[in-house]
């Protein structure tokens, strides 16, 4: 595992440049997420009662934004741009996968420079498509539980028992989302370096507890890195808590390039 982790960081230390293409496209990416977010949300806000107003001026606002965002085509443009920016990612990702990942195969192969657009040219077609089937299979349990916890949500009594209701459902989500997360690392592995993307997941199958664990140290790493500077943040107010709060951005996007990296490493060696 030492191996893989060393192998990675060398990898990413030798597609640097990238990395910083990809901290400016999720900058760019969170920064208009966040602004249409704030368009929509604030003024919202704005009208909500404060703690001091009636029960029925509450009814009201509630009465009020059902009108607004059921009778009304009020969000119809922020839904539209919300949508056009969820397309362009998902067809912006694979892209950088692609490049990443081919990139790194034939700088493991034959060293020299760094061939990420080659990369995208040759290869993305396979990822976008295996990126698009994980993007369903990972939506794919929401039909059931997200019903059901809007269920929860309306019926529950009380904050312990919504917790009780939909932590199991939240839990198994996230355990299915990461077992594909892998899975379909793997094939996109394969159908880069030219193996194919079922001897890939097999091979990653019959190998697969080395390789889940290695990613778990590697996720835990990023979530002990994030731990690490919401604390610093908490303690240290000021000037010094924003540059470091800052930064960590880059290096949250150095953590995900560093983890593909060990990852793909890994995979490869078996």
């Amino acid at each position: 595992m030492k191996t893989h982790i060393s192998q990675g960081w060398r990898l990413t230390f030798k597609h640097f440049h990238l990395v910083l293409l990809l901290f400016v496209y999720q900058f760019g990416w969170g920064f208009f997420l966040y602004r249409i977010i704030d368009q929509t949300v604030t003024p919202v806000l704005r009208r909500f009662p404060d703690s001091g107003s009636s029960e029925q001026a509450m009814r009201h606002f509630v009465t009020e934004a059902q009108i607004q965002l059921f009778k009304t085509d009020l969000v119809a443009p922020y839904l539209w741009m919300l949508g056009g920016l969820f397309a362009a990612r998902m067809l912006l990702t694979p892209l950088f996968n692609a490049g990443f990942f081919y990139s790194f195969h034939e700088q493991t192969r034959s060293g020299g420079k760094s061939r990420f657009l080659e990369g995208i040219k040759r290869t993305w077609r396979p990822i976008l498509l295996l990126y698009a089937v994980q993007a369903v299979l990972t939506a794919a349990p929401g039909i059931w539980l997200v019903p059901r916890g809007l269920t929860a949500l309306i019926r529950s009594g009380s904050y312990e028992e919504l917790a009780l209701t939909l932590l199991p459902g939240i839990l198994v989500w996230v355990v299915w989302g990461a077992l594909l997360h892998l899975l379909f690392l793997a094939m996109q592995v394969g159908a880069v370096s030219g193996e194919g993307i079922f001897s890939s997941l097999w091979r990653s199958m019959r190998g697969f507890l080395p390789y889940a664990g290695l990613s778990l140290v590697m996720w835990g790493i990023g979530a002990a890195i994030a731990l690490a500077v919401s604390s610093m943040s908490l303690v240290w107010a000021g000037l010094i808590a924003l540059i470091v709060h800052q930064s960590y951005y880059l290096v949250k996007t150095l953590m995900k390039v560093w983890t593909v990296a060990a990852q793909y490493d890994c995979l490869l060696a078996k």
